[in-house]
């Protein structure tokens, strides 16, 4: 502090804006995250090159990101702990995307299979979350003490995310981040493992661990935005995706909707006319 004032002056003004350094980001802990992102990037960009490093850049990043996210579940006060343990399923949600596509089907492995760029409103839904979550911090700070609700968000969370990336392992190259409109030789019909529990259930395993999120946070307002998009969003999709898989495989597949249900509540998926 007398280092600043001594290099700021001894005016009053001075003294000020000494005092607002020392006590700003760059004279705390924060600055080591702050210092080891600037390393992070620079370290990257030497190493890696062109599509190497968007893909080391992003995987770099959300590790980065989920040491903050254990950072904030383990250090700071009670109301901003459940803000941690939702960053920290975030970040692995999208880099074990990346993982599971590289085991079960590396040939269709893109920059896009983190799903980070999902979409514009998958974007501003995580955007919305995170203004309820802090508007809620500040008026209502009790609300998001509640260790109980954080405990049964991560449970449905973590079942959610097992449930998607043992879908994605178990159905191997017929796992596609988007629906196919062409039957590739490599795409067979899975009627295994999980797929005898369900006939979509990476999407059950997605929908309950979106809606989770908003448990974990304590956020009312987008636990009800995010069950209602999730739920049209997932119904459009499994109509589309099996009016396919019906053009695909035919009575087959005819026979394993009769078999099985799609897993997620009030969707039937695509009934073939009589």
């Amino acid at each position: 502090m007398s280092l600043l004032v001594q290099l700021f002056g001894v005016s009053e003004i001075g003294e000020k804006l000494a005092l607002l350094i020392s006590e700003s980001i760059f004279s705390s802990i924060y600055s080591l995250f702050v210092l080891y992102f600037v390393a992070l990037i620079l370290v990257l960009s030497i190493w890696f090159k062109s599509t190497d490093f968007q893909i080391a850049i992003r995987a770099g990043i959300l590790g980065y990101f989920f040491g903050i996210a254990l950072f904030i579940s383990l250090t700071m006060e009670d109301k901003y702990k459940s803000f941690g343990i939702y960053l920290a399923f975030l970040t692995f949600f999208h880099f074990s995307e990346y993982l599971a596509i590289s085991l079960s089907h590396p040939e269709s492995l893109t920059i896009d299979s983190f799903m980070l760029n999902h979409s514009i409103q998958y974007e501003l839904a995580a955007i919305l979350s995170w203004v309820e979550f802090f508007t809620e911090v500040y008026f209502y700070p009790e609300m998001k003490k509640y260790k109980v609700i954080w405990l049964i968000g991560a449970l449905m969370c973590l079942g959610g995310e097992v449930l998607r990336k043992v879908a994605m392992l178990t159905a191997k190259k017929s796992f596609h981040h988007l629906v196919q409109f062409h039957h590739a030789e490599n795409h067979k019909l899975v009627t295994t493992g999980v797929y005898a529990w369900f006939r979509h259930p990476a999407y059950v395993g997605w929908f309950y661990w979106s809606i989770s999120t908003q448990i974990i946070m304590a956020n009312p307002v987008c636990f009800v935005l995010y069950l209602l998009a999730s739920w049209l969003f997932f119904k459009e999709r499994i109509n589309t995706e099996e009016i396919t898989l019906l053009n695909f495989f035919g009575q087959e597949y005819a026979n394993y909707q009769k078999s099985t249900k799609t897993g997620l509540p009030f969707i039937s998926g695509y009934v073939v006319p009589s």
